[in-house]
């Protein structure tokens, strides 16, 4: 064979060789409708399988709240008519501050402001003679502190007097004495009094010797008349008529004199009594002027709270202002929180609730009770969809005070352990029923319970289901992409 047949044969095998590659290669690109739907067919979906479990389900009621010290009150100072016109702060406490009973919540001009517990307000001046429920609430603080009123019986008398000048005084301060102008009225009763007196003293001595001048009036007229008679007796009958005459004018002129001194006397004596009267009458208004300058309260000193002990919230005036109307806001210790509630989920909650309270971030954790829910949405600073409602903190890691807090409200439970499955796990049959699927295709009818934190619970109805049985709750249709 020659060399040029053999390349040429040579030339023909690889062209051969190459047209079965091609062949080859275009053929597997070529798909049939058959095998294009089987590899673009979705793969068989397999279900997903959770165990039926036994938990306590609990439903609740989540929101947030901000913490505060409870029952809030203004303290305000009214003018005292014992001073007339309002001071200026010279102390204030700090924000904070603790008061209790007996305290001196600030001072004014110099003069403190003491803090008692009562339910009335103070709205007058408590000064000797003052009587009411507001002195009797007043004697009753004074006991509570150690200071003896007396009896507790409404009535400014001496002794509710002292027991103030002993408190006043234990704390550091002057009691409130006599004023200026009562110490000027004290002194003219005094100056009047003395020029009475002096004047009952000279009545009483007219009246004495007006006395003295009666009875010599009528021994002289009786004198007189025994005289007249023995002349007239002794007269002749020619001089008889003359004698009785000049008798009668004796006899009538020592009744006249008689009748004048006991006049005289009269008015002495009515002087005299008039003078002790004046006396008496100087007498009782120098002893109640005297009463009156004794030690008091004057308004502007004493705050009675409802609540004590207290802690001072907020200051609303400043140590150099005048103190008129409402000075600091004081609040107890007890801790509240201010919260609201959807109206639907407002209907859930009730006073004496347990609450949880928590900031996780802040690893804040407390509990409380649901102390108060509004009557009617929009009251209490919320809108008209909302229903304010107050919880009672009862325990707490940490001050709470002006934090934002979440609330936890349990609003109802199974009480125990219950059949439980992710609600995902129940779905309705055709007729109604509700059903769970088992693992191995198989179906129960169940009755559902309580619902809470995505598990309903469940109560077979024609099976059987125990803790750590598997039930479908969805299909994983993932698969391998052809």
């Amino acid at each position: 064979m020659t060399r040029k047949r053999i390349t040429t044969l040579i030339l023909v095998l690889a062209v051969v060789v190459l047209i079965a590659i091609g062949s080859w290669v275009i053929g597997s690109q070529i798909q049939s409708p058959a095998e294009a739907a089987a590899r673009t067919a979705p793969p068989t979906p397999s279900a997903i399988l959770v165990p039926v479990e036994e938990r306590v389900l609990s439903s609740r009621v989540v929101t947030r709240g901000t913490a505060r010290f409870g029952l809030p009150q203004t303290v305000a100072l009214a003018p005292s008519a014992l001073k007339g016109e309002a001071g200026v702060i010279t102390t204030l406490p700090p924000r904070g501050t603790q008061l209790a009973e007996g305290d001196v919540v600030l001072t004014v001009s110099g003069r403190p402001v003491f803090v008692l517990t009562g339910a009335l307000p103070a709205y007058r001046d408590f000064v000797p003679g003052s009587q009411g429920s507001d002195v009797a609430q007043l004697e009753e603080a004074l006991q509570r502190l150690g200071f003896d009123p007396g009896d507790v019986d409404g009535r400014f008398d001496e002794q509710t007097s002292s027991a103030i000048a002993n408190w006043v005084t234990a704390a550091g301060f002057e009691p409130f004495g006599a004023t200026a102008v009562q110490q000027a009225t004290i002194q003219q009763l005094e100056q009047a009094l003395a020029a009475a007196k002096l004047e009952q003293q000279t009545a009483v001595t007219h009246t004495t010797l007006a006395e003295r001048a009666v009875a010599a009036a009528k021994a002289q007229a009786d004198s007189d008349n025994l005289a007249a008679e023995k002349a007239a007796n002794e007269a002749g009958a020619a001089n008889q008529a003359q004698a009785e005459a000049e008798a009668l004018a004796v006899r009538l002129a020592g009744e006249v004199a008689v009748e004048t001194a006991v006049a005289a006397q009269q008015a002495a004596a009515g002087e005299a009594e008039l003078a002790a009267q004046t006396v008496a009458q100087l007498n009782a208004e120098l002893e109640q002027a005297r009463r009156d300058a004794g030690v008091k309260l004057p308004l502007d000193e004493i705050i009675f709270l409802t609540t004590l002990p207290a802690r001072v919230e907020q200051l609303t005036l400043n140590v150099g202002e005048t103190a008129s109307g409402p000075l600091l806001t004081v609040t107890n210790n007890q801790l509240a929180v201010d919260s609201s509630l959807p109206l639907d989920e407002a209907q859930l909650v009730r006073a004496g609730m347990p609450v949880t309270i928590d900031e996780p971030t802040l690893g804040l954790e407390a509990t409380g009770v649901v102390e108060r829910v509004a009557d009617s949405p929009g009251t209490d600073g919320v809108d008209g969809f909302h229903v304010y409602f107050e919880t009672r903190v009862e325990t707490a890691s940490a001050s709470l005070e002006g934090f934002s807090l979440r609330l936890t409200i349990p609003v109802e439970s199974t009480g125990g352990a219950v059949t439980a499955v992710p609600i995902s796990a129940l779905f309705l049959a055709a007729d109604g029923s509700s059903r769970v699927q088992l693992g191995d295709g198989s179906f129960i009818t169940v009755e559902p319970g309580l619902s809470a934190d995505g598990f309903v619970e469940i109560t077979p109805v024609d099976g059987t289901l125990t803790p750590g049985d598997l039930v479908v709750v969805g299909f994983d249709t993932a698969g391998e992409e052809p």
